[in-house]
This record gives structure tokens, C-alpha cells and sequence, in this order.
């Protein structure tokens, strides 16, 4: 690898990886098991139609993948029964490792999945995509199979974005939009702590890949820092050369609420602080806050004006150890102490 290669020539579109039988061959080639996981929690309306698709051409059509799994967050509505009707196995996320207790959150189901898949490759995909299709899977296989020294592949893509004007129509939205909480807080932390990492188009991309002997190294945030947390390990662990990134076109889903994107600034801002105070790259003088404070404005009265009430959240800060310090793990895939 040249020492001018950045970041940026480790950037493919989707259509480079599109030859599935090509990859397949690779596959096979390299005696490796390829695992897809889908972290949920209450996705009926979209997880059938993501399994269905995904399992129909990439398992049955081509044998790329070699098992599909739900992990999922004790869903209250149908989306275990909806997975396992159309052929995923489906493990509620408590059931994993039940010894270390569980937590709510994606990181959680991410790292348990880990324990309970068999691949040498995992690759993990949101439940909540309507426009699924198998270039969410190929194309972040596609640079692992095709380069060795390529550990760990983020999707980008454009994300349109529903308007007030346009709610109850799905086929209306902004061609423009979406990345919000990348553009304003993560890209200018990158671009101060690590000008290698900012030239991902979109690090907290849900849709991504890697090898199970990089992934076992990484702690797991378990809630919203989890994609953050990984590339900052990465960086630190294998260097920006380890990464990839490919343009998987357009992703339509759920668009987040002002407030909730607060919250997920919130806990991304706690994994960011804790990974560069760990890596002393910064010095903290005293302790974080632990609750995210939001103020609720109520509507006024013709009586009164309205004051603002506080609101208090509490966003989860708990980080899950490398899946290689887990004896249960170590024993499950035979690895002996150093």
C-alpha cells in the first residue's frame, strides 16, 4: 500500500462487488463462513421482507451467506414470530451469556451476537430498511473477500429524508438530508482527534462488516457510541488502513426526531471521551454528567406563558469488554490462554 493511500482509495461502490458468483468463488476459496445479523427490536413491518430477500438470494440463489440471525432486544410486537416464519434464527438477546446480565441497546445485541454466530465474517444490517436489497450484504463482503488486509467495511449512502409536509407518504421525500449528527458532531471530532478517520462519508452507518478476529478485540458500547467506539479501537488497534467504505446508493428509513438525535449525541459524546481520555489523548478534570437534560416546552395558556419543564434521561455509558477477555467465548471457539 502506497504511503499516500488514504481512506478515500478504499472507497468502492457497490456495483465493483456485484458479480455475487465472484465472491462465492472467493469464499470458497479462502475456507471462510460469512454470518448476517439483524439487531431488533419491535421491526415487524420491515424485518420479514429484509429476511425473505436477503435469504432468498444470497443463500438459496448463491450460497454467499452462511446463516441469518435476529438478535433481538425482548421485541413486544411480532418481530420474532414475523423472523422465524421466513427462516432467520431468532435469539432474544437476555438468552446470550445470561451469566453477564443484559442491557437495552443495538451495541448490546452486536456484541452477544458475536458469542452466538459461527462466521469468520460477520456482517451486520438495521431490521428497519424498506428498500432492502443483497447489495446491503455483498457489497461490505465484497472488499473482505477481495482484500486481505481489509478488516472492517462501513456502508455510505444517501439517506432521503421524510418532511413535515410529506408524513403518511413514503414515496415523498427529500432527495437531500440525513447524517445530521455526523456532519455537526462527529466529522469536526474526527477532523480534531483523527483527520484519518473524518474521511469516512458516513461512520455511524448501521450496515457494516469485519472479520471475527478484529471484531473479538473491540469493546462494545452498548448503546449509541457502539459504531464511534469501533472505529476509534480500529484506528488505534490496525490503523485507517484496516478500513473501507462502500457507496451502497440510497437507504430509506425511519428519520429521527430532533430529541432523539440529542440522545444520540449524547451517548456518542460519552463513548468519544472515554476512548481519547483512555488513548491520552485528552485529560478529563472532572467526571461526565450521566443524564441527558432536555427541556419540554408546554403549549402556553391564554392565561399564562409557558415554562419550560426539565427533563432528565438516562443514557446508558456501559461498555462490554473484547469478546476474547469472555472465557465462555474463548472456549466456545477453542482458543487456548496466552
Amino acid at each position: 500500500m502506497s504511503a499516500k493511500e488514504t481512506l478515500l482509495d478504499r472507497t468502492w461502490h457497490h456495483s465493483r462487488f456485484e458479480d455475487i458468483g465472484r465472491l462465492v468463488s472467493l469464499k470458497e476459496q479462502k475456507g471462510l463462513k460469512i454470518s448476517l445479523a439483524f439487531p431488533t427490536l419491535n421491526e415487524e413491518l420491515t424485518i420479514g421482507k429484509e429476511i425473505l430477500l436477503i435469504r432468498t438470494e444470497l443463500m438459496e440463489r448463491f450460497h454467499l451467506l452462511d446463516e441469518i440471525a435476529v438478535i433481538d432486544s425482548s421485541s413486544k410486537d411480532k418481530t420474532r414470530k414475523v423472523a422465524e416464519h421466513f427462516g432467520a434464527r431468532v435469539i432474544t438477546s437476555k438468552k446470550i451469556l445470561p451469566k453477564y446480565g443484559t442491557y437495552r441497546g443495538k451495541g448490546e445485541n452486536l456484541w452477544k451476537s458475536l458469542y452466538a454466530l459461527d462466521g469468520d465474517i460477520i456482517v451486520w444490517v438495521d431490521a428497519d430498511i424498506s428498500n432492502i436489497a443483497p447489495k446491503f450484504v455483498y457489497g461490505l463482503v465484497g472488499p473482505l473477500l477481495e482484500d486481505d488486509n481489509i478488516s472492517y467495511v462501513k456502508a455510505f449512502y444517501e439517506r432521503p429524508m421524510h418532511s413535515a409536509a410529506t408524513t403518511g407518504n413514503p414515496a415523498a421525500i427529500a432527495s437531500t438530508g440525513g447524517g445530521r449528527v455526523t456532519e455537526i458532531l462527529v466529522r469536526p471530532l474526527f477532523s480534531l482527534f483523527y483527520p484519518e478517520l473524518a474521511q469516512l462519508i458516513q461512520p455511524l452507518s448501521g450496515e457494516y462488516a469485519g472479520r471475527r478476529k478484529l471484531l473479538e478485540q473491540l469493546s462494545f458500547s452498548v448503546g449509541y457510541g457502539v459504531e464511534l467506539g469501533h472505529l476509534i479501537d480500529i484506528f488505534h488497534l490496525a490503523g485507517s488502513s484496516a478500513l473501507a467504505q462502500v457507496d451502497l446508493d440510497v437507504r430509506i428509513h425511519r428519520n429521527q426526531t430532533t430529541s432523539s438525535l440529542g440522545k444520540m449525541s449524547f451517548g456518542i459524546l460519552n463513548t468519544f471521551f472515554s476512548r481519547v481520555e483512555k488513548s491520552g489523548n485528552l485529560n478529563l478534570s472532572r467526571e461526565l454528567g450521566e443524564r441527558y437534560i432536555s427541556l419540554i416546552q408546554e403549549q402556553p395558556s391564554p392565561q399564562k406563558n409557558s415554562v419550560p419543564r426539565i427533563q432528565e434521561t438516562e443514557i446508558s455509558s456501559v461498555e462490554r469488554p473484547p469478546m476474547l477477555e469472555i472465557p465462555e467465548y474463548r472456549e466456545k471457539f477453542k482458543m487456548t490462554k496466552d
